[in-house]
């Protein structure tokens, strides 16, 4: 399977619910950021340059959980910044899963390792942990590819020994793997080769998106227009990965996936996997700033939603991303033959 079978029960019940009581907009995935800091500088990520005046900021364990419920999200991405670094991460955690949510906890992989121990005693006294957190490991390529992004030699073998740790202690291990155009589909083989190895549970790719707090930066770095990839771009190198990783267990749903190759439309719906960080509720998406709310229902219900998306903002022209487009191939798929697609393809 895909994904747990867990996961997809609490998914599936939470989905039946909002439908029975006519809900339209209902978030899927809480995009969760107690702190933007980081011990990387990632070539791809505009977080800790969004946010360098609150980058010492750190969001309560209080405020967090709040937002939590706030939210209602069956499933909860523990990101920012790296999340490991976060002084309670392992507090907010079990809160959390007694709250019968379910956790990716994203990482960089280079504290993975050290604070596992961590994690493997909170299991002893929560039997949820093991079943409902999920580490999601960032991994940009094969090891110089990976170091020349994040910018640290030697990154991308401490976040494999990290990877090798946490499966061998009985977790959930995902990657997450971001393309630029420097990324080859042969080196995307190797890659997947080696985590498969590994026994990672899933690899999700997502195509690299110039947004607008990561453009000057790499404008000045590595040549803007050389390193994020066009739509026309993702399309090409997405149509070579549907062939050539076709045996290996990508997560992209068999919808995202023709949407990244062209041969499908998806309506953005970024308002599925919104993002509470120090600032409050950033509104619209989890890339594009124009303002942070008080509280998610103001989020939800003073962003105009039909300006989002390509053709609606020029900053979305390039952007396939999955926070905004994984959930509507979901919340969209209502013909028989996507679902059965779905389920055929979470069994495999």
């Amino acid at each position: 399977m895909r994904f747990p079978l867990s996961l997809l029960c609490s998914m599936s019940r939470y989905m039946c619910w909002q439908k029975f009581f006519g809900k339209r907009k209902y978030p899927l995935v809480l995009m969760l950021e107690p702190l933007h800091a980081c011990n990387l500088y990632c070539s791809g990520c505009g977080r800790i340059r969004e946010y360098s005046d609150t980058i010492s900021e750190q969001l309560s364990v209080d405020e967090c959980i709040d937002s939590v419920v706030e939210s209602g999200a069956p499933i909860v991405s523990i990101c920012g910044g790296e999340p490991l670094i976060y002084s309670n991460i392992v507090e907010l955690v079990n809160h959390i899963l007694k709250l019968g949510k379910h956790i990716y906890l994203c990482t960089n992989g280079q504290l993975l390792e050290s604070k596992l121990s961590d994690f493997c005693e909170l299991s002893k006294n929560n039997n949820r942990l093991r079943k409902r957190l999920y580490w999601n490991v960032h991994i940009d390529g094969i090891k110089k590819t990976h170091d020349s992004i994040v910018g640290k030699k030697g990154a991308f073998d401490i976040a494999i020994n990290g990877i090798e740790a946490a499966k061998n202690a009985g977790f959930f291990v995902y990657t997450n793997t971001t393309l630029y155009k420097q990324s080859s589909v042969e080196e995307l083989i190797e890659l997947a080769s080696m985590l498969t190895k590994l026994k990672v549970d899933g690899m999700m790719l997502a195509p690299g998106y110039g947004y607008d707090a990561v453009k000057d930066k790499n404008k000045n770095k590595n040549n803007n227009e050389e390193f994020f990839l066009t739509r026309s771009e993702i399309y090409e190198k997405f149509r070579e990965i549907r062939v050539q990783l076709k045996n290996y267990r990508i997560t992209a749903t068999p919808a995202y996936m023709d949407f990244l190759c062209g041969d499908k439309n998806l309506t953005c719906a970024a308002w599925a996997n919104p993002t509470r960080n120090i600032k409050g509720w950033k509104s619209p998406c989890y890339l594009i700033t124009d303002k942070h709310y008080k509280t998610y229902k103001q989020f939800i219900d003073s962003t105009d939603w039909s300006k989002i998306g390509q053709g609606n903002d020029p900053r979305c022209e390039d952007c396939m991303m999955h926070c905004g487009y994984e959930p509507a191939a979901v919340l969209y798929a209502n013909k028989l033959t996507d679902l059965i697609r779905l389920a055929i393809w979470q069994m495999s």
